[in-house]
């Protein structure tokens, strides 16, 4: 099977690309590396699946540049932005894919309100761009990455993906919401499968610099104040990478057949809620430090709770979360020293 990875430079991207590669497929990465975060971070996760492009001892890509792994025989990467429908036209031409697993997009609540647009472009034009790259190429699966976001504060829990999905509380939230209408749509004119994936606040190592596992821990670690908002009195269902990851792959991997329905969508997340507080007090346990909080009242486009229904894909996935809240965060800041390389 040939498989399209867009986003493989992010967090969810590197990981999947390396589960399908180990379970024997053929994958093409694409990324445009942008600047949201640090890029070192991610030339980082490219080059532990033997993407090394060192130029003048910096790391730097071409667009259109297409590099072989030293790692995994059956692995390229081509720096390409899903924003240019030239270059990924190109793209799917060149590779007759078999299925396009999609999780490049803008991610971050807070950041959604600082650059509406980028939001725009990325999660709804990107996205337009995939679909009629699918559509024009028979692709006959796409999987992409939707988010718990679009629940909003829905008081409703633990979330089914039959309740009601259409009140955002922010403009990522709401790009997430449209990709999966846009998904359908596309799965009803062209007959194509499209399967999105709402993703539960995913953490593990190689995680992203802005989302809480990495602030609280880099904060913790360096002697730097934490911001908490709402008190700590906010539910997050943490998703732990590797199980992810895992039913990420075997979704890919399954190619649906005409008897199953063109669109769906599932939850990935782990079922088990936890408190903000108790959070940060299993990293204060396993740093061994004490975090100096500054509280702050919850911000705009923040939810106060996350709690996945994920029945359906542990009963046609076999998917069951089994990383402890303990075990993953352990993991994580294991990594987290050793990329830093701190001795603590």
């Amino acid at each position: 099977m040939k498989v399209l990875v867009t986003g493989v430079a992010g967090f969810i991207g590197m990981h999947i690309a390396r589960n399908l590669l180990q379970a024997g497929c053929s994958v093409v990465g694409i990324d445009n590396i942008n600047t949201y975060y640090d890029v070192d971070l991610k030339y980082a996760r490219l080059a532990s699946l033997g993407i090394n492009p060192q130029r003048d001892g910096k790391n730097e890509i071409e667009a259109n540049e297409t590099i072989n792994s030293t790692l995994f025989p059956d692995f390229s990467f081509e720096k390409i932005d899903i924003c240019d429908r030239d270059q990924l036209e190109d793209l799917f031409k060149k590779h007759q894919f078999d299925t396009v697993c999609h999780l490049a997009a803008q991610a971050g609540v807070r950041y959604s309100l600082e650059n509406p647009e980028t939001y725009i472009a990325t999660n709804l034009v990107g996205f337009f761009n995939i679909l009629e790259c699918c559509k024009k190429n028979a692709i006959q699966h796409l999987v992409y990455a939707s988010s718990s976001s679009v629940y909003g504060n829905n008081p409703d829990t633990p979330y089914s993906t039959d309740i009601k999905t259409d009140e955002p509380v922010s403009l990522y939230a709401a790009t997430k919401k449209s990709n999966e209408l846009m998904a359908h749509a596309y799965s009803s004119l062209y007959h194509f499968h499209t399967t999105g994936l709402r993703f539960f606040t995913v953490y593990g190592p190689w995680g992203r610099p802005d989302m809480a596992p990495y602030l609280f821990t880099d904060a913790i670690l360096n002697d730097r104040p934490i911001t908490v908002f709402n008190n700590g009195e906010m539910w997050r269902d943490f998703t732990y990478i590797e199980d992810l990851s895992e039913a990420l792959c075997k979704i890919v991997m399954k190619q649906p057949t005409e008897s199953e329905p063109l669109f769906r969508v599932y939850n990935i997340g782990n079922s088990q809620p936890v408190l903000l507080a108790d959070f940060i007090r299993t990293i204060e346990k396993i740093t061994g430090k004490e975090a100096v909080k500054i509280y702050k009242p919850i911000q705009k486009g923040d939810v106060l709770q996350t709690y996945a229904d994920i029945t359906p894909a542990e009963k046609e996935y076999g998917y069951h979360p089994e990383t402890t809240l303990e075990e993953g965060l352990t993991n994580f800041i294991s990594w987290y020293k050793s990329y830093h390389n701190l001795n603590l």
